[in-house]
């Protein structure tokens, strides 16, 4: 009996459909394939007083060590110790020059114990000091080669422990910001010029600021924030009280006293922080000092071109993570660790 003849419509039907099948496979291959990195990963867990934090080693695929270690310091918000992937492609490269990378998930994040809304910076530089101390105890970790590596918030902790620390090989300070206050007044007016906001919209968000200020330096309670500021958007009671406990911070007098060689990196489209200001103070501080700016990168250190585009982060990030960030990026970082060695 012969077979029916099928229809040209469900002819092209069933070539599209193959097509289709066959590109998410293709699809499915390349993902795995760039979300693939040349290291290994270790579940480790850190103790922190009464609490402990839960994190990541990611150690160099070959040898047994002792490798150096990059400790990294996270920004602001609630962070896992990958930063959803963001990290891995830089551990990589620090793999790659014999660098193992420690990091952790937040306190209260993803299993770690504690609140981070309930940390001082001094908390956090406690705790970056308790992750120094746990790898000291590795047989394969190097105690001579190890050194911080953190962004933004972090600009705020790792001088703490670097002037406490005066051991430490290196820093590597990402888009670090300098004095709390100042860096939030630079970020509202920075991001209204970006909006195009009116003169009118500026001056309200100022005067916004402003009374916000003056319920921080009265020690306000958030149920008297939300009383005054009718609109508190999404702020909460645990962030309230996270800034009401940070909102002086200020890296000056840290730095002044650290010396341990620091790579600086800054971004030509940084809408939260003065970068002018933070290569100012670390160029008067008395650390060895390295500065390396990426003209076409934001905040983060994402290119702008990409950051600017929901659709582009998320198919960069997916199908290329490695080309979020500029070119020399990760690369750059990389040599400055091999500097450290020897």
């Amino acid at each position: 009996m012969s077979r029916p003849k099928r229809s040209r419509g469900l002819r092209r039907l069933l070539t599209a459909l193959s097509a289709l099948l066959l590109a998410a496979v293709a699809a499915t291959g390349a993902v795995v394939w760039q979300h693939t990195y040349d290291l290994r990963e270790e579940r480790v867990t850190i103790p922190n007083g009464r609490q402990r934090l839960d994190g990541v080693l990611a150690l160099p695929t070959s040898g047994r060590g002792p490798y150096g270690l990059v400790v990294f310091v996270h920004g602001d918000k609630p962070i896992d110790a990958t930063h959803d992937g963001f990290y891995r492609p830089m551990w990589e490269a620090f793999a790659r020059s014999g660098y193992a990378s420690l990091s952790w998930n937040k306190p209260g994040v993803a299993g770690s114990g504690g609140d981070w809304l309930a940390q001082s910076m001094e908390d956090r530089a406690d705790e970056v000091t308790a992750a120094l101390a746990w790898a000291r105890t590795r047989a394969d970790i190097d105690p001579r080669r190890m050194g911080l590596w953190g962004g933004s918030q972090a600009g705020w902790v790792m001088p703490k422990v670097a002037a406490r620390t005066p051991d430490l090989r290196f820093v590597i300070a990402v888009s670090p910001a300098i004095n709390w206050l100042r860096q939030g007044r630079y970020n509202l007016l920075a991001e209204l010029r970006a909006e195009g906001a009116p003169p009118a919209a500026v001056k309200a968000a100022l005067e916004r600021r402003e009374t916000t200020l003056r319920l921080l330096r009265a020690g306000a309670t958030f149920e008297e924030y939300h009383k005054t500021v009718a609109d508190t958007g999404d702020m909460t009671a645990a962030r309230w009280g996270f800034i009401a406990r940070n909102h002086r911070a200020d890296a000056t007098e840290d730095l002044s006293r650290a010396r341990v060689p620091t790579l600086l990196i800054l971004a030509g489209h940084d809408l939260n922080v003065d970068v002018a200001e933070t290569e100012a103070v670390y160029r008067a501080s008395p650390a060895p000092l390295k500065v390396v700016r990426y003209p076409g990168a934001v905040h983060s250190m994402l290119r702008r071109e990409v950051a600017e585009s929901e659709v582009m982060t998320t198919l960069t990030g997916l199908f290329a993570p490695r080309a979020l960030f500029p070119d020399g990026f990760l690369a750059g970082q990389a040599a400055f660790l091999r500097e450290r060695t020897g």
